[in-house]
């Protein structure tokens, strides 16, 4: 086994040249991206100190962080060990002199518009990179603009770069045509500032961080579970807090599925976030046959908490559709690959979502596991895998995507023959150590 990172002209390379080894050890993931995203904005708009330990040190955070920066905010220098904000408060965000960049990060842009739309009398421009400029923001947009907001872009406001002049908000009730955390994040954050009730619901369950967070910061927070139905009672200020952040079970996805897959595997994946609507992965994994256990569970900072240990077993098709897919969308592109290990056919289905992130997560799995010899049918909201496939090493691309990238990888650990992963700096967007660490549990000396 060898694994190297190379310098190319285009970018960095990831070579894996696979052999047989057993992955073994016990692992920790990086910080939470959603709740280090949260934490850093939270902290911006509460009123005095919030501490922040294990934050993700990835780009995504750091995009975050610049942002608010720039509108007046103390942050000291991002560290793992602790970072230290002293809020500004909700109304007294400057208005900054430059353009706002969130760089790639889509929660960075639609959860700060919900802040900017309601800074009365200020103006903001907010961009980001190629990519984030071409993924859909009208999603917030309209919501938003049904509060009273003013926010104009590019193909009729639904791109970036957005340009927002604070306005004094009104409460709406919304019903979400899409399950995304990211949308409801946005409008709450919105509502914090508004007279009233301000509520979002819908159709599936999403991710609820912003809300248990919200809550510790000392947010008026109303949820109905069976509806889906999330209300905050503004306006209201926040307190600085101590936020401890979890690590990130996304991150942790790639090394269940890697010692699922590879013969003899067992690792220990320590202080995960487990929160029940980020526990998809787990689910599907135990019902493709994999041997999961959780460990040590404990609640940290009002998130639940714990170590998983995985150990390598034969793993069966399944039909991963409905209400499960919000709960483990950015692990779909890592299901894709344990899904060319197991027999059978798994159907992955309501996951259109997936052609708007970093990449068209969907066509991408499709054509670069297929280049490795996997039987993939591209569906219009998901993938048809038929396995056990053998598969083998050739040239992929990540197309910029860190989720691609890690996920490539971990096929590479299972293929025959040598892999070349083209642009692999895009691992570190959320996963800043990731091939020291893959490095680490393949054995390798660094």
């Amino acid at each position: 086994m060898s694994i190297t990172l190379t310098t190319a002209e285009s970018g960095q390379n990831l070579i894996i040249d696979s052999v047989d080894v057993a992955l073994q050890g016990k692992i920790r993931v990086p910080g939470d991206k959603s709740i280090s995203h949260r934490a850093l904005i939270l902290g911006a708009i509460a009123s005095g100190e919030t501490t922040i330990e294990g934050l993700l040190l990835g780009e995504d955070p750091r995009s975050t962080a610049s942002c608010f920066a720039s509108m007046g905010v103390e942050i000291s220098q991002l560290s793992t060990e602790q970072v230290i904000i002293n809020g500004l408060g909700l109304a007294n965000l400057s208005e900054p002199s430059d353009l706002l960049n969130a760089g790639n990060s889509g929660t960075t842009m639609r959860l700060m518009l919900g802040i900017l739309a309601g800074q009365a009398g200020k103006f903001f421009t907010v961009t980001g990179d190629s990519s984030l400029r071409s993924r859909p923001m009208s999603r917030v947009v309209k919501p938003l603009q049904q509060m009273g907001a003013q926010i104009w872009g590019r193909k009729d406001n639904s791109l970036a770069p957005l340009a927002v002049s604070g306005q004094s908000l009104r409460p709406i009730e919304y019903h979400s045509p899409i399950a995304s955390a990211q949308v409801k994040s946005c409008l709450l954050l919105a509502g914090l500032g508004i007279e009233g009730r301000t509520t979002v619901i819908e159709p599936r369950l999403s991710r609820d961080h912003s809300e248990r967070m919200l809550q510790a910061f000392g947010a008026n927070i109303e949820r109905d579970f069976l509806a889906n139905r999330v209300t905050i009672i503004g306006p209201t200020s926040l307190t600085g807090q101590k936020v401890i952040v979890p690590g990130d079970i996304s991150s942790a996805a790639f090394w269940l599925v890697a010692a699922a897959i590879v013969e003899g595997s067992e690792l220990v994946i320590e202080n995960v976030g487990i929160n029940p609507t980020r526990t998809g992965i787990l689910e599907v994994l135990q019902e493709m046959g994999a041997n999961i256990r959780l460990e040590n569970q404990r609640i940290v900072t009002g998130e639940p908490v714990g170590d998983i240990r995985i150990k390598s077993s034969p793993l069966r098709g399944c039909e991963i559709s409905g209400a499960i897919i919000p709960r483990l969308i950015d692990e779909i592109p890592i299901l894709a690959v344990a899904a060319t290990f197991a027999q059978g056919t798994t159907i992955i289905r309501d996951a259109q979502e997936l052609r708007v992130k970093e990449s068209d997560r969907l066509a991408v799995m499709a054509k670069e596991l297929t280049k490795m010899g996997a039987q993939v049918l591209e569906l219009p909201d998901g993938l048809e895998i038929t396995g056990p496939t053998h598969l083998v090493g050739t040239d992929v691309e990540s197309y910029g995507d860190h989720r691609i990238t890690m996920s490539l990888a971990i096929a590479a650990l299972a293929a025959q023959k040598t892999t070349t992963i083209r642009g692999a700096e895009a691992a570190t967007i959320s996963y800043p150590n990731f091939v020291t660490t893959l490095q680490k549990v393949c054995g390798i000396i660094l």
